[in-house]
């Protein structure tokens, strides 16, 4: 029995029907029911955890579903017996607080994983780099008024990750010892800028879709008044900045775990070509 945190998220869905596609038994621990997971899979209420943990062979820890009750998740995995914990964390796990954006909007990938390697369990840490998803947070709303996409630093580039290469590594390392005791970095096949992102999304569209650069101040307004949150747009044009001149991240891990070479963005954009306008 393979028991998942965050089970309807982003990843957590995903990693769900990949372990069940491998014909592994799956335990959901979510609020909600259904949510798109295979019926076969038994969705059990978070009070419930002490419950959902019979059986289970492998535990996936999301770093968002469970900040506020890993330890007790932790604890009650040990007294169960569980045999590995995976834990998603992310590729900036080690940077200082300040230079890690999503902490603004709550996550907490450093000390959830922290806290799975001072379990006692065996422990795998998954880290990814920035999700391909993100860029539809983004820019979705600009594409639907018009080709322009404003935003800053164009040509910052990273080497975005699609969803479900993130579970596919996240379901092989949910049985492969080999990968116990290791922090795992995985990022897409290659870095690819702000610029030549926007224009991938065109492509794929069927429209002139451009990307103008604007002063980061400006950006950071806007995205502001759609929305984000203040600490998380300047934190994050802020990284934006730090890291422009920097030789982008780029792993060989998904390749080498899934023998497959990792999705690329034009293939995220394709795939989630019903989400855009």
């Amino acid at each position: 029995m393979y028991l998942v945190t965050g089970a309807i998220g982003t990843v957590g869905r995903p990693l769900v029907h990949a372990l069940v596609t491998e014909g592994r038994p799956v335990r959901a621990l979510s609020r909600r029911s259904g949510g798109g997971l295979p019926d076969s899979v038994e969705v059990v209420a978070p009070e419930l955890a002490e419950v959902a943990m019979t059986g289970v062979e492998g535990l996936f820890v999301h770093p968002r579903a469970t900040k506020d009750n890993v330890g007790e998740l932790l604890d009650l995995a040990a007294a169960s017996g569980v045999e590995r914990v995976v834990v998603m964390s992310a590729i900036n796990a080690d940077d200082e607080f300040a230079h890690q954006p999503s902490r603004c909007n709550g996550d907490r990938n450093t000390e959830v994983e922290r806290a799975v390697i001072a379990s006692g369990l065996p422990w795998v840490s998954i880290r990814p780099s920035s999700f391909a998803m993100n860029s539809l947070a983004m820019w979705r709303d600009q594409i639907a008024r018009g080709d322009v996409v404003y935003g800053p630093y164009a040509s910052f580039a990273e080497a975005v990750i699609h969803e479900r290469d993130v579970a596919d590594v996240l379901a092989h390392a949910m049985s492969d010892a080999t990968l116990l005791g290791r922090r795992i970095a995985i990022t897409g096949p290659e870095a690819v800028s702000l610029e030549r992102m926007v224009a991938a999304i065109g492509e794929t569209l069927g429209r002139p879709l451009r990307y103008q650069e604007i002063p980061a101040a400006t950006a950071a307004r806007g995205m502001i008044e759609h929305g984000l949150g203040e600490g998380f747009a300047h934190a994050l044009l802020e990284r934006y900045a730090r890291e422009l001149e920097r030789t982008p991240v780029v792993t060989g891990e998904v390749a080498a775990i899934l023998g497959r070479p990792p999705r690329s963005y034009p293939a995220w954009v394709t795939d989630h070509r019903a989400a855009w306008p």
